[in-house]
């Protein structure tokens, strides 16, 4: 039904509303092709042409477009004007073949094209590219002259590790790939690029390692992309939610992140990566359930310690979904299975609390969440104040006010640090943990264990690419769990993820058979 819906308002029909490609064609004028193009440009002053003439006697007029603030202007100065200017064009006008010659010998920019498609002309020039005109010629050289500002290279302030690489992708697609390309020196590392936005005309970047690459996965990757018809693309977030599986579940099918040692570390496992140009954010695919619980730091420490950090995050998972729902359930359905002295305690500390315990809880909930919020949104020092005073005072003054009770702040408090340490998860655990409780609070641990089931259920059904979400999670061959909820040494880790990286399954030379 959704991708019924997703193609009737992304398909073919509404190209005419979104927007439109230029069909008029250059002409061998240099005026007739400057006019053309300031019709195109029209109102827009960060279009600079500029004019010139080559050397005498054979002096032709040639103008350049380009785009301030896009491009490197010391090198239109010294790749394209100074020796264009100094040098003579001697009836180069006439054929194609001896302007291609002149121009590579003559033009000292790395990438030259030359073309008469006025769209590849326009989207070049927007894109930090310089367009030179040349009288007398029906087509035009494009020159890649790219020179805009970007931030420097650093730790993602969302993925901090305390051992490992700290160096983090920026905005740049090709700044991107070369920190792709450092990390896996091979031949069989491909980039393959496309445009999605029929107003941005975004580039994205399809990165995989030919050989062990699912071409099955990758095909339909290509297929989803091919129908994505939309007005722009500002986020990796625009394309996921087109082609993800699932896209009403709220568990991701799509992974993201910021470093490059996790995408070359998926890359090697026979997975995708997916580079959207203008965000530090790179998506991977397919992505199952193990990978919320996974960070590259378990590889860069001992694989003990690894391995109970990783318990750790399922506990998390556990606490911070279930807890709010079994206390609720308890209290409320259950009080024969708390000790007596526990129970007598909880008793006395709700004496005065006028509202049933659920209320208690969706309401405490309720404002962790908006303390959480805002502790992300406001400037980081003011941030950090607001939601510890906040948590303290709220808290202490809601307890001696009588609006809830100390178990019920305790039980809140645990839930919402165990959800920051799978923070990546925290719009999955806020449903989960909803529908839980209210489950909790109509039916008792019934209803809690109905949801836990419902929760398995929905998870075995769903899938990422084609490959089950659940792939391994639920698998007895030690092979396969090795990475699952622990994670192996090295040594004992001899394949790829099965169905993944199905084409070339051995990892290590001296795989055991």
């Amino acid at each position: 039904m959704f991708r019924f819906l997703r193609d009737t308002f992304l398909g073919k029909d509404r190209k005419e509303a979104i927007g439109e490609e230029y069909e008029v064609k250059l002409k061998k004028s240099l005026k007739a092709n400057q006019k053309i193009l300031k019709e195109i440009f029209i109102n827009d002053d960060t279009i600079i042409f500029r004019d010139f003439q080559t050397h005498h006697p054979n002096s032709i007029q040639c103008t350049l477009v380009f785009a301030n603030g896009m491009v490197d202007k010391d090198m239109i100065q010294e790749s394209i004007l100074y020796p264009m200017m100094r040098s003579s064009m001697k009836e180069v006008t006439c054929r194609l073949d001896q302007l291609d010659s002149f121009i590579h010998k003559i033009i000292t920019s790395n990438e030259v094209k030359i073309t008469q498609d006025i769209n590849v002309l326009i989207g070049g020039v927007l894109y930090g590219d310089t367009l030179l005109l040349i009288d007398g010629m029906n087509k035009a050289v494009l020159i890649d002259t790219k020179g805009w500002k970007m931030r420097s290279i650093n730790e993602p302030t969302a993925e901090v590790i305390v051992k490992g690489p700290r160096e983090g992708f920026i905005e740049s697609i090709l700044i991107n790939t070369s920190l792709i390309r450092r990390k896996i020196k091979n031949p069989h590392l491909k980039f393959q690029f496309k445009q999605i936005g029929r107003r941005t005309k975004t580039n994205i970047g399809i990165c995989y390692i030919e050989g062990l690459v699912n071409e099955k996965i990758l095909k339909e990757l290509y297929q989803r992309l091919d129908k994505i018809d939309i007005d722009g693309v500002l986020g990796s977030n625009y394309i996921e939610e087109l082609i993800m599986d699932s896209p009403f579940s709220p568990f991701r099918t799509m992974g993201y992140t910021e470093r490059p040692d996790v995408v070359a570390a998926k890359l090697l496992e026979g997975r995708i990566a997916m580079i959207i140009d203008g965000t530090p954010v790179v998506s991977t695919l397919p992505f199952v359930f193990q990978e919320n619980f996974e960070i590259n730091e378990d590889y860069y420490e001992n694989f003990i310690f690894a391995s109970i950090n990783r318990l750790l995050r399922f506990l998390a998972f556990f606490l911070s979904t279930s807890t709010p729902a079994i206390y609720v359930a308890l209290t409320t359905y259950h009080q024969e299975m708390i000790p007596t002295k526990l129970l007598l305690s909880i008793v006395a500390a709700r004496e005065g609390v006028p509202f049933p315990t659920i209320v208690e809880a969706l309401g405490m909930i309720l404002i962790f969440e908006i303390l959480r919020e805002t502790g992300v949104r406001l400037p980081q020092p003011v941030g950090e104040t607001i939601s510890i005073v906040g948590a303290l005072v709220i808290g202490e003054a809601a307890v001696e006010a009588k609006f809830v009770s100390a178990p019920m702040v305790i039980v809140v408090a645990l839930t919402g640090i165990s959800a920051f340490l799978i923070y990546k998860m925290r719009g999955t655990v806020i449903v989960i943990r909803t529908i839980f409780l209210l489950l909790a609070g109509f039916l008792g641990l019934y209803g809690y264990i109905f949801g836990v089931m419902g929760l398995f259920i929905h998870l075995m059904g769903m899938r990422s690419f084609g490959i089950p979400y659940m792939i391994n999670m639920s698998s007895f061959n030690k092979q396969e769990i090795k990475d699952t909820i622990i994670r192996a040494p090295w040594w004992y880790m001899y394949y790829r993820p099965k169905l993944i990286g199905d084409r070339n399954v051995i990892r290590k030379k001296d795989a055991k058979r």
